[in-house]
């Protein structure tokens, strides 16, 4: 079945990708806003009898879910036979519990709408915490690109003498696979929240591991605050200054200076998102998770 692939904006490169593994076409979309500020969505490709895949990542979902959301609608009105979402990262997984009384669990909600408008979801290592796979609440087919083995390289060739620091303890298996590929060993912070920008973490000795560069990984970059504590607390061990990694970087407000001015040595994240720090490839890994829902 010939496909179509949409890129929404900032995906661009994604979007060829994923159109070359699959030997598609490329879609044009076009995307503004009424003066009242409401979406204005077009599909200027014809869809009837294909397979349509809308790339969007879901960072700042509130302002992007809803134009993805009419173009998926609209190519199945308009005769699409499959329709697939690609979004890179993944918004809406935090909220996975209702902690107070009358709170929305919105991980849950979020998911009923996107499953009631296509047939299968791709993503990068969603942040899963109470839930053990995406098919706990998503009623679609879903595929989980991994971004370990991109990470694992990017470090056996800029970082050779690492050691590789995860912010928490369910980190480990992640942050073990990882040193695996890296050639690296690894240890695991102990961390406590206190609210979304108070943590408090504790670094395990690593005095033995003097010699190499820190790595801290992480999932997510969100407000940096577990990078920066982690940070200082290294600063204060005596070790080299550390190379920060994230596979999502999203960092809130001015998250990312604040982690450079704290004393890492680099910065790095994949290209899930559009930064300037972007440095580690996973396009390929999420190409090869659509061919695979549309062998």
């Amino acid at each position: 079945m010939t496909a179509i692939v949409f890129s929404f904006p900032g995906h661009e490169d994604l979007g060829r990708a994923i159109s070359l593994r699959l030997g598609a076409t490329g879609g044009q979309l076009e995307l503004r806003r009424f003066p009242d500020g409401e979406s204005y969505v077009r599909l200027d490709t014809p869809v009837a009898g294909k397979s349509v895949v809308l790339v969007c990542g879901l960072h700042r979902a509130d302002e992007k879910a809803l134009p993805l959301l009419f173009a998926a609608a609209a190519a199945r009105e308009l005769g699409a036979v499959r329709v697939g979402i690609v979004a890179p990262y993944l918004g809406y997984l935090r909220q996975d519990k209702r902690f107070r009384e009358g709170e929305a669990v919105s991980s849950a909600i979020f998911a009923r709408i996107v499953s009631s408008f296509a047939e299968w979801l791709v993503t990068v290592d969603p942040h899963l915490h109470r839930y053990r796979s995406l098919g706990e609440i998503y009623s679609l087919r879903t595929a989980v690109a991994q971004a370990a083995p991109a990470v694992s390289a990017w470090i056996r060739s800029n970082v050779p003498e690492g050691i590789l620091i995860g912010p928490d303890a369910e980190s480990e298996q992640w942050v073990a696979e990882v040193g695996r590929g890296a050639g690296c060993p690894y240890v695991v912070l102990e961390k406590t929240r206190r609210g979304d920008r108070e943590v408090e973490v504790s670094v395990p000795d690593i005095g033995r591991f003097r010699d190499r560069t820190p790595v801290l990984v992480d999932d997510i970059i969100s407000t940096a605050r577990t990078m920066i504590e982690a940070v200082n607390h290294l600063k204060r061990a005596g070790v080299r200054p550390p190379v920060c990694v994230g596979v999502h970087p999203i960092f809130a407000g001015n998250a990312c200076s604040e982690l450079s001015a704290a004393g890492a040595a680099r910065i790095v994240s994949s290209n899930t998102i559009a930064h300037f720090t972007n440095a580690i490839d996973v396009n390929g890994a999420i190409a090869g998770k659509v061919a695979e829902l549309n062998a």
